[in-house]
């Protein structure tokens, strides 16, 4: 059996300028960090004594005799890419629940390439999964995704991602002290809005819009290379990353009506009356998760208010995905 382990995200700044459809003329930017919360697959090979050839499970469970029965789009391209053709079984488990702002989709495909990949021997570096991931995503899947999330998965850590016209793709991490980590870390909270929400209905209406919101995501890309400078320069106050979260939230609103809700705003409105300096949706909104920075002394006044959610504790800067067990049990499937 395989076990890869790759971890979720929170997007801070530029998100919305990672869509090819944006990226691909006018370049993007954005910049965030993993966590240690995760999304674990395992893959193995189902042996031959089962009325079904193959074993999906996730938050249900396929029995399939053939690749293309597969309902789970990820799972089902990534057999029919690589063209598995005996009996596997793949399982998921994560930490936080899909459809919530956190980048699972593409963990969860980056996870799977990783496993298969590793199942055939392969050792696979941190860009060729984000570039497989993404290829699989947006043209084979064909799903309205942007490209950081895949990024995030496969490389890991605290980043700026910068997308060129071309296609390419710089990860460039951002260099800070132990004290400034910590800092940052200590202003972050992570709440669970008890929504779920469908990314790629929202982020089409996103695409949709792209060439009428121009002035909002050239100030979006424009965020991401200042927050970059205030985590870098350890004589700002880290307050100012509050703010510059404030603005870009406001900003995002503006890209499409089913960002948010006014449930989702009163949540937001009594975060900051509780003394939170700025905060966001993660992922492309419309649910899921809630991130607040807020000075660590207003913490409690916070969670009093938005009591009724749930936090979630994590720590910034985790590894991207890695395999964590690896016990083959014979040759590998598919090609090389």
């Amino acid at each position: 059996m395989i076990m890869s382990r790759t971890p979720f995200r929170i997007s801070l700044f530029g998100g919305g300028t990672d869509y090819p459809a944006w990226y691909r003329e006018h370049g993007g930017a954005v910049i965030g960090t993993t966590i240690n919360k995760y999304c674990y697959i395992t893959f193995r090979r189902l042996p031959p004594f089962f009325e079904h050839r193959h074993r999906i499970v996730y938050s249900r469970i396929e029995l399939p005799q053939h690749v293309e029965e597969i309902q789970h789009p990820a799972v089902r391209a990534v057999l029919s890419e690589y063209r598995v053709e005996e009996g596997v079984e793949i399982q998921h488990y994560g930490d936080l629940p899909a459809r919530s702002g956190m980048g699972s989709s593409s963990a969860f495909t980056v996870g799977l390439l990783n496993a298969l990949r590793a199942y055939n021997g392969q050792i696979s570096s941190a860009e060729c999964l984000a570039k497989e991931a993404i290829r699989l995503e947006q043209e084979v899947i064909k799903e309205a995704v942007g490209s950081q999330d895949q990024v995030w998965a496969a490389y890991g850590g605290i980043n700026m991602i910068q997308f060129h016209p071309d296609g390419r793709f710089d990860v460039t991490p951002v260099i800070i002290s132990a004290q400034r980590r910590q800092e940052l870390q200590s202003h972050l909270l992570l709440f669970f809005t008890r929504f779920s929400r469908t990314a790629e209905t929202i982020a089409s209406r996103k695409i949709e819009n792209l060439l009428a919101r121009r002035s909002q995501l050239y100030c979006m890309h424009k965020m991401a290379e200042q927050a970059m400078a205030i985590l870098q320069n350890p004589s700002r106050p880290i307050s100012e990353i509050g703010s510059l979260l404030r603005e870009s939230w406001r900003l995002k609103k503006e890209l499409a009506e089913c960002v948010t809700t006014d449930a989702i705003d009163g949540m937001y409105a009594a975060a900051l009356g509780a003394g939170a300096l700025g905060g966001k949706l993660l992922g492309a909104g419309g649910g899921g998760f809630m991130l607040i920075f807020a000075e660590p002394h207003t913490h409690q006044a916070i969670r009093d208010a938005l009591r009724g959610l749930i936090e979630v504790s994590f720590e910034i800067g985790s590894p991207g995905s890695r395999i964590v067990i690896y016990e083959p049990n014979g040759l590998g499937v598919g090609r090389s």
